[in-house]
């Protein structure tokens, strides 16, 4: 693996495992996967060019090149292509571009894939032939994923991949979009048996720092955590997590991971994770979530995070397990300590609002009369930030235990705080509590009564100045309310 394709700030030990997972180790275990065990079979299919040449399908060059190429002697092949690059580029891309059956450019691709595979440096023959000619070198490829046929589109994917992360020269970016859209599409197509084959491409894609925010720009991340969260074997599972894994590696994306709720997601695979490979991926995610982050504010709330997701009680219990991989060790004890000292270092604010952030609510401690006396006027920070989330799960979630907690904190916000009716009916709360007045749940229909009655009640308004007085003197006026959605 050339050094542009070990993730940024990996440290020795990384730079081995993800080394350790490319080239032949990786083709051993992509070996199992449908498009190897195709590929396998069809090497035995060997094309009569011949015929080809005779019905004028293929030029006297393309003809003599491919028969001279297509021989079991690697050193034969090897030696023709130091002294016909030129010409190897051309019979392929001319191939593929005048061969319309299905069968024969299955055999085509094999044989490029095979040549890449032997010396990953002729990725460049294809790249030279398109300074010659001034083409471009993906349009001959990015034209094959429009195929029907399954085996074509994914073995063109693969050596996109291979000419993508292996060659000088980067992907455009227009090329570089289509390419990846083509493979979040593909893990989203129900009961894809060439899933492997995709993730495999986005794995050797994901590791070069470029191609990691094109994938971000296509919602590459929350197609991961669809499919993630979703039935897929443990194989697919381990591939999707890598994934995630060398996105973590930017520092910027690490900051951002989980305003997709990839520690929610993480730490509910973890929970019923039996594969050691699968739990050692989502360790050095979560690792990477705390460490990468430039923002020491951000890796505080990752922590947070992790601990409302239980993710501190799975970590006892890896303890407990010995495991062959010394770095599994290595993280839970890493983790934990990180973890603990956050508990130590927590707020009941700073717990609730990353329990809100989380979006996964639930009758914890912080859901309290004591924390809303205490804390009410701070929803009111960063322009209604919690507030404003706290309404979109009104509107979104479809979890009964969501919608009830968050009425029940939409009333003790307007209870607690003078102005929280107004605030409240500003965004767009008010409406959304009276519509689950009708809920099919009884606990949501019972703490949406609860809520509109308070945000009914006129003399809260003086209760609250009252209550404000007492504990701190005069009351503040809320900020105005800007950009309200």
């Amino acid at each position: 693996m050339s050094s542009s394709q070990v993730p940024a700030g990996a440290n020795p030990k990384i730079k081995e495992m993800i080394t350790s997972l490319d080239d032949d180790k990786i083709d051993m275990l992509a070996a199992t996967s449908v498009l190897q065990q195709q590929a396998t079979d069809i090497r035995t299919q060997h094309v009569n060019w011949q015929s080809y040449y005779q019905s004028q399908m293929i030029s006297q060059e393309d003809h003599k090149f491919i028969t001279a190429f297509d021989v079991s002697d690697s050193a034969a092949r090897g030696k023709l292509l130091k002294t016909d690059r030129n010409q190897c580029a051309r019979t392929f891309l001319n191939l593929l571009g005048h061969v319309s059956k299905d069968q024969t450019l299955q055999y085509i691709l094999i044989l490029i894939d095979d040549m890449l595979q032997e010396d990953r440096t002729r990725v460049e023959i294809f790249h030279e032939y398109a300074a010659r000619t001034k083409e471009s070198v993906w349009g001959p490829f990015l034209n094959l994923l429009n195929r029907q046929d399954g085996f074509i589109t994914n073995m063109t994917a693969r050596i996109i991949a291979k000419i993508a992360c292996w060659a000088q020269t980067p992907m455009e970016r227009s090329d570089l979009n289509f390419y990846l859209a083509w493979l979040k599409d593909q893990l989203k197509v129900q009961n894809n048996e060439y899933i492997q084959s995709v993730g495999r491409c986005l794995q050797m894609m994901l590791r070069i720092d470029e191609y990691r925010f094109a994938f971000v720009s296509v919602d590459g991340i929350s197609t991961l955590l669809s499919v993630l969260s979703g039935r897929v074997n443990f194989q697919v599972q381990y591939q999707l997590i890598f994934c995630l894994w060398v996105l973590t590696f930017n520092p910027l994306l690490a900051e951002k991971m989980n305003k997709f709720n990839v520690i929610p997601f993480l730490a509910d695979i973890l929970s019923d994770s039996v594969k050691e490979k699968v739990t050692r991926i989502i360790l050095a995610v979560f690792r990477n979530l705390i460490e990468k982050p430039e923002d020491s504010q951000v890796s505080k709330e990752h922590c947070i995070a992790m601990v409302q997701c239980k993710v501190l009680k799975q970590l006892t219990i890896l303890e407990q397990r010995k495991y062959d991989d010394e770095d599994v060790s290595s993280d839970v004890e890493f983790l934990t300590e990180k973890l603990q000292s956050s508990v130590q270092d927590l707020s009941s604010f700073d717990e609730y609002a990353t329990e809100v952030k989380s979006g996964r609510l639930e009758w914890s401690p912080v859901h309290k009369s004591k924390f809303w006396r205490e804390n009410a006027q701070r929803l009111n920070e960063k322009n209604y930030e919690l507030l404003r989330i706290l309404v979109h799960l009104l509107e979104t979630s479809k979890d009964a235990l969501v919608l009830s907690v968050a009425s029940f904190d939409i009333g003790e916000y307007v209870r607690h705080y003078p102005r929280g009716k107004h605030v409240i009916e500003q965004l767009g709360g008010k409406q959304l509590v009276m519509q689950l007045l009708a809920h099919e749940d009884p606990n949501v229909r019972y703490e949406a009564l609860l809520a509109v009655q308070k945000l009914m009640v006129h003399n809260w308004e003086y209760l609250g100045k009252q209550l404000e007085k007492e504990q701190s003197g005069d009351s503040k006026a809320a900020p105005p309310i800007s950009g309200k959605s």
